[in-house]
């Protein structure tokens, strides 16, 4: 077992220790120190086409190998997206994944997609798209905190980090993103309710106000016609227990 001490995080970059007298560096492709062969080059490239991202290991500035990493999609992930799209809902996918790792991803799910992005970058993006239309952003992990609270609303997966938690406005219990389009249109449907529910209450006030003024109709009619206002927008407000998205 070796042991590792002088633990140092490269902000942006990676990490690097002391093992053995020699300082291994686990970092991006683009943020190593040393000269990579075109055969490695040619390697990397072909594995970040594949959606898995590359860091390379090195020891005392002399490269030991690479490690390739890939997040796995979702099962319901392609279905979340095709449903919001079905809603008129556009996606992106903001990353600190390498671009050509990024792009595998995002065509797989046929969405948009930023990517070498820290939390800052995704900050900053962020704001960009919020300024063109209401946003919300979607995460689970520390870095993603900033951006949903950035976000016209946070929304965290019920799995993700007790600080992404905190950051969201509101969470997916079940840890489903299917649950996000059904969430959107039951938001929808509680606008649409709402404005009938306030239509239907102003203008049968409104109406009986202007007969029984004119003498049209009597008070106890007006008073019935209220008590009826209040059955009707109840009853128009239950229908959305059987919303199912």
């Amino acid at each position: 077992t070796l042991r590792a001490g002088a633990q140092r995080t490269l902000a942006g970059a990676g990490v690097e220790a002391q093992v053995e007298g020699r300082l291994l560096r686990i970092s991006a492709p683009d943020k190593v120190t040393v000269a990579l062969p075109p055969h490695w080059q040619a390697r990397i490239r072909a594995q970040e086409a594949q959606g898995q991202t590359v860091i390379v290991v090195t020891a005392s500035d002399q490269l030991l190998g690479t490690l390739a990493l890939r997040d796995t999609q979702r099962a319901d992930a392609r279905d979340a997206v095709e449903k919001l799209r079905a809603l008129g809902v556009g996606s992106v996918m903001l990353t600190g994944d390498n671009p050509r790792a990024a792009a595998a991803t995002a065509g797989e799910l046929s969405m948009d997609y930023r990517a070498g992005l820290l939390p800052a970058d995704k900050v900053t993006a962020v704001n960009a798209l919020n300024a063109r239309a209401p946003l919300a952003v979607v995460g689970d992990g520390i870095n993603d905190a900033p951006a949903m609270k950035a976000a016209t609303i946070g929304i965290a997966m019920g799995s993700g980090t007790d600080v992404a938690l905190a950051a969201a406005d509101a969470a997916l219990t079940h840890n489903r993103l299917a649950a996000l389009p059904e969430m959107i249109a039951l938001a929808r449907a509680t606008h649409r309710n709402i404005r009938q529910n306030i239509t239907i209450a102003l203008g049968l006030k409104a109406v009986f106000l202007v007969t029984t003024l004119l003498g049209l109709t009597g008070l106890w009619l007006a008073v019935l016609a209220d008590t009826g206002a209040t059955v009707l927008v109840t009853a128009n407000a239950l229908r959305l227990l059987r919303k199912r998205g």
